[in-house]
C-alpha cells in the first residue's frame, strides 16, 4: 500500500537552453521524464506521484506516463533561477488549498533515467528508520578532489588544496557529491529550512554505474551508453 502522507514531485519545467525541450527528449527511445515517472510509481511508496509544470505538452507527456498534474506551475518558479525548494514549497500550499497534506516529500529530477524504484524506496525507508530530516543520494569522485586544480584566466594552473601535492591518492579519504536524480525529505523540514541538503541529512551512496550528470549533448551520448549496459538484457 503507498504511504497515505508522501508525495513525488517531479519538477520539469518548459525551457531549457543548452539541451532544448531536454526534460521530454527522447532517451533510448522513451521520453526522459518517463524514466522518473516509472520509478516513482514502482516504489509503491506514494500517495501521490505529481509533475509541477509550465509546459502543456510536458503535462500531457507526464499524464500519458501515469503522473498526475493537477495544477499548473507559476510564472514565479518557471523561469531559469526557479529553485526547486521553492517550486516544492508552492507545490505543498497548492495542495494545501485541495485539502490535502504529506508529511514526506521526494523531489525526483525530470532527468534522472538512472533513478530506481528500489533506491527510492531505500531513501524512504531510511528517512522512516531514522531521525534525519533528509536523505540525499551521492557517489564518488573517481579521483580524490584533495588533488583539483583551478586555471586562472591565463591559463595556469595551480592546486587548490597545495597540502596534497605529495599526498599518494589512496591514502586520500573518498570525497563524494550529489548523484541528481532525487531528495527525500520531511516536509516540516523543507519548509522550515527550504534546501534538500537539510541540517541533519543522510547519505545513500551509489554506484558510479548508476549516476551521469546530464548538462550538455555528450553527457547525454554517454548516458544512454551507460543507461543500455546498465539494463541490458
Amino acid at each position: 500500500m503507498p504511504a497515505p502522507k508522501a508525495i513525488a514531485i517531479i519538477p520539469a519545467r518548459g525551457g531549457s537552453k543548452r539541451i532544448p525541450r531536454k526534460n521530454i527528449k527522447p532517451f533510448n527511445g522513451r521520453p526522459i521524464i518517463a524514466y522518473s515517472i516509472d520509478a516513482a510509481l514502482g516504489a509503491g511508496c506514494f500517495a501521490e506521484v505529481m509533475v509541477s509544470t509550465d509546459d502543456d505538452q510536458i503535462a500531457d507527456l507526464a499524464r500519458e506516463a501515469g503522473a498526475l498534474v493537477p495544477f499548473t506551475r507559476s510564472e514565479e518558479n518557471s523561469n531559469d533561477f526557479a529553485n526547486l525548494a521553492e517550486v516544492c514549497r508552492e507545490v505543498l500550499e497548492q495542495y494545501n488549498n485541495l485539502g490535502k497534506q504529506f508529511e514526506f516529500v521526494c523531489c525526483i529530477l525530470p532527468t534522472a533515467p538512472f533513478v530506481s524504484a528500489e533506491r527510492l524506496k531505500q531513501g524512504y525507508d531510511l528517512l522512516l528508520s531514522s531521525d534525519c530530516d533528509s536523505i540525499v543520494p551521492v557517489t564518488n569522485f573517481s579521483y580524490p578532489a584533495q588533488r583539483a586544480v583551478r586555471i586562472d584566466d591565463s591559463g595556469k594552473m595551480a592546486m587548490i588544496w597545495p597540502e596534497h601535492y605529495l599526498s599518494r591518492s589512496q591514502d586520500l579519504p573518498p570525497s563524494y557529491h550529489d548523484a541528481g536524480q532525487f531528495y527525500w525529505i520531511k516536509s516540516k523540514s523543507l519548509l522550515e529550512q527550504m534546501r534538500f541538503f537539510a541540517k541533519n541529512s543522510q547519505a545513500i551512496v551509489l554506484r558510479q554505474m548508476e549516476v551521469q550528470d546530464i548538462d550538455c549533448l555528450e553527457d547525454w551520448e554517454l548516458a544512454e551508453i551507460k543507461h543500455k549496459l546498465l539494463h541490458r538484457a
